[in-house]
């Protein structure tokens, strides 16, 4: 058996492989290992980036809340100031329309007497005019001369009194 060629190449491959095996074997596991490491090292990695994007997204879940809320509060503080500008024109309006009313009922009040006194003063003239034509036809001299004195003397006795 010693002397056989094929129990030395066979010994020799068993001496080549348990020689081999432990360097072969310890790199393996080292190269291994450095997987496993890095594996870790990404997970790891990953579970950081899970949780801030787990904390940026409740960051942006409450800033989206708060800014709901100043969007209802600017809308609210928008209706009120618009409720209020629509009270405060309506008023004006009203001030506005009743001036208005009261300066043409003024107006209309103004341009009746003004008629009345067109009037007025038209039927007294046409009434003086024909009360003047009327005597002038129907009185003499002398009836006429007898008026005026008379109408002196009325007027005389009103300055008295």
């Amino acid at each position: 058996m010693f002397s056989d060629p094929k129990f030395w190449v066979a010994f020799a491959f068993i001496a080549f492989i348990a020689a081999v095996f432990k360097p072969v074997k310890n790199i393996l596991v080292v190269s291994l290992d450095n997987k496993i490491a890095e594996i870790k090292n990404k997970i790891d990695e990953a579970e950081k980036l899970k949780n801030e994007a787990l904390e940026t997204l409740s960051e942006i879940k409450m800033r989206q809340k708060d800014i709901n809320k100043e969007i209802k509060l600017i809308n609210d503080e928008a209706n009120n100031k618009i409720d209020s500008i629509k009270k405060n024109a309506e008023t004006k309006l009203k001030d506005q329309i009743e001036k208005k009313q009261l300066q043409t009922l003024s107006k209309i009040d103004q341009l009746t007497r003004d008629a009345n006194y067109s009037i007025q003063n038209h039927i007294t003239l046409t009434a003086i005019n024909s009360v003047s034509q009327l005597l002038e036809k129907k009185l003499d001299q002398q009836n006429k001369q007898d008026l005026i004195n008379n109408s002196v003397k009325e007027f005389e006795k009103l300055l008295k009194n």
